[in-house]
């Protein structure tokens, strides 16, 4: 009879023999071992033992797809997926076994977590470098070649993780000082044991469970793409979903794990591509911080009371976006501001330009794209889209923003808020004006909203532009506005509302003339009276001073 079955999901995995090997030779109790070889066959071959079974896909299915291969064919009541580069601790198997009946079946665990030293690069006098790069002897010139050391390291030794506010894993060594988590897990003996640990995340190279929970659970989803964020769902399927599971460190037993080195010798052999791991983040986003999970019986919230993660208050950032046509004169100080700022109040900034910019924390760029409607909204959807902040400021390239815009906090995510404090700067004589009004360069609101958002509005644009000759596509965007959702024109499938706010001091908007839209400074110019609230002429802005003084400073 077997208790537990290892699973390895293995895709061209230079020590995928020397880990099965150090498997077979830790196991004590009944453990079958499940290999998943994904569209290659190993050269040397694999171990020959009767409790190695493999699994070969002529055609890969991803790292997800093999694990749960193997854990669909599995005989054990547990199964354990590891990586094909671990290292075990003698006796792994019924370490983990006795650990389960201490505690219960509604538990993930995993072992504490060593690295593993698997080679080192030797030249023939005998000189040794640390596993990474190939290539000749650091010492000597001379080539080296690869000598198998299989060290499982003690150090460090983890067994406390987490992942941060964009559901990428992060290491949490503060959780493991708290007084809460040194006391040790509550057993089902109603004692606490210190060799068992609660741990937000895991690493995702090594964890276990009952197969009957992985099943349950919808562990390694076909939801998500084959590679990334293993770890973010299984421990939040196991903290949210029935049974009130946990997700516990076992320190009475430990697996080594071999981390990428650096360069093309020891890469990723799983595909990886950036957009289809940021993909994963969005999904476990969506399915987990916006409580959309439908097997969840906590809210997502609960993690975060349970375990005050660092770094999970609200973040803000700037969007700018440019079609780097302003002169200069102008657009130089309203970039300096904008980065004083956001030194100031530590809010990144991302840049969406036609033309590469040392500007912000990240610079999006669109060198093949010209000037106009659709342009600028994929400028802002590209800022968006790059853009880590929970809550987003839009800021263009000819407005003057007072600090004070930035320290409102939208009160509620479905909802466009826009500044109304903005007085327009006329140059080059100086004169100002204000009424209260709702431009996108006022706008704030949380980023997950702006981006649901202006992809649909980017989308109608673009089908717009294909059936309409340029005259009409302008007209049509016109009609379609640029502030979402300050009127009903246009229909959208995902509906938003919009409120206003005023910052203690205001912002200055720079007419000069070249503006994408026009400007009217008088009010016998405006057909609808009614939306000229709070109009007043000046020579002087508040918290500015003279217009004019500012408009030399632009000069």
């Amino acid at each position: 009879m077997v208790d537990l079955s290892v699973i390895i999901p293995a895709r061209n995995e230079e020590f995928l023999g020397r880990t099965i090997e150090d498997v077979l030779q830790h196991i004590k109790g009944n453990t079958e071992i499940i290999v998943n070889l994904d569209g290659y066959l190993p050269n040397p071959p694999l171990p020959k033992d009767p409790r190695v079974t493999v699994i070969y896909n002529p055609v890969s299915v991803g790292q997800r797809g093999g694990a749960k291969q193997g854990v669909r064919i599995a005989k054990g009541k547990y199964v354990m997926k590891i990586d094909a580069h671990v290292a075990l601790d003698d006796g792994f198997d019924v370490k983990m076994l006795e650990a389960f009946k201490r505690l219960d079946d509604s538990v993930t665990m995993i072992p504490l977590m060593r690295n593993l030293h698997v080679f080192d690069w030797i030249c023939p006098d005998g000189h040794r470098r640390y596993q990474g790069l190939s290539g000749p002897c650091e010492e000597c010139g001379k080539p080296t070649v690869k000598d198998i050391v299989w060290i499982a390291k003690k150090s460090p030794a983890t067994f406390t993780f987490r992942f941060d506010k964009t559901m990428h894993f992060q290491y949490f060594g503060e959780l493991a000082k708290r007084p809460e988590n040194v006391k040790g897990s509550l057993c089902s003996d109603g004692t606490y044991d210190t060799n068992f640990r609660e741990t937000m995340s895991i690493q995702g190279s090594c964890f276990m469970m009952t197969k009957e929970r992985y099943l349950s659970l919808d562990i390694d989803s076909d939801q998500f793409n084959s590679w990334g964020q293993q770890g973010v769902e299984v421990a939040c399927k196991t903290w949210l979903g029935p049974s009130n599971g946990r997700v516990i460190s076992n320190l009475n037993t430990w697996y080594a794990h071999m981390f990428r080195t650096k360069g093309g010798d020891f890469g990723f052999p799983y595909s990886n591509p950036q957009d289809k791991v940021n993909a994963n983040r969005e999904l476990s986003r969506e399915l987990f911080q916006k409580d959309k999970w439908p097997l969840a019986t906590r809210k997502f919230q609960w993690i975060l009371d349970k375990f005050n993660p660092p770094d999970w208050g609200l973040s803000k950032g700037m969007l700018y976006y440019t079609d780097n046509l302003l002169d200069e004169k102008i657009a130089k100080p309203v970039r300096d501001n904008l980065q004083k700022i956001s030194q100031d109040k530590r809010i990144d900034i991302v840049s969406s330009s036609l033309k590469k910019m040392d500007f912000g924390a990240k610079n999006v760029r669109f060198p093949s794209l010209k000037r106009g409607y659709l342009t600028m909204f994929k400028q802002i959807l590209g800022a968006l889209e790059n853009s880590k902040a929970d809550i987003v400021f839009f800021t263009e390239h000819d407005v003057m923003y007072h600090p004070s815009h930035f320290d409102f906090t939208p009160p509620r995510e479905d909802t466009f808020y826009y500044n109304q404090n903005v007085w327009f700067l006329r140059v080059p004589d100086g004169h100002a004006l204000h009424y209260d009004v709702n431009q996108l360069s006022g706008c704030c609101v949380y980023r997950d909203t702006a981006v649901t958002h202006f992809r649909e509005r980017y989308k109608k644009a673009e089908e717009a532009s294909k059936e309409l000759d340029e005259v009409e596509f302008n007209r049509f965007v016109r009609n379609m506005g640029f502030e979402p959702f300050t009127h009903g024109r246009v229909e959208w499938q995902n509906k938003f509302k919009y409120e206003t706010w005023k910052s203690e001091h205001p912002n200055v908007d720079i007419r000069s003339g070249v503006n994408p839209t026009g400007m009217r400074w008088r009010k016998d110019q405006y057909r609808n009276q009614n939306l000229l609230i709070n109009w007043i002429e000046s020579d002087e802005i508040p918290g500015w001073g003279k217009g004019l003084d500012l408009v030399n400073k632009l000069q």
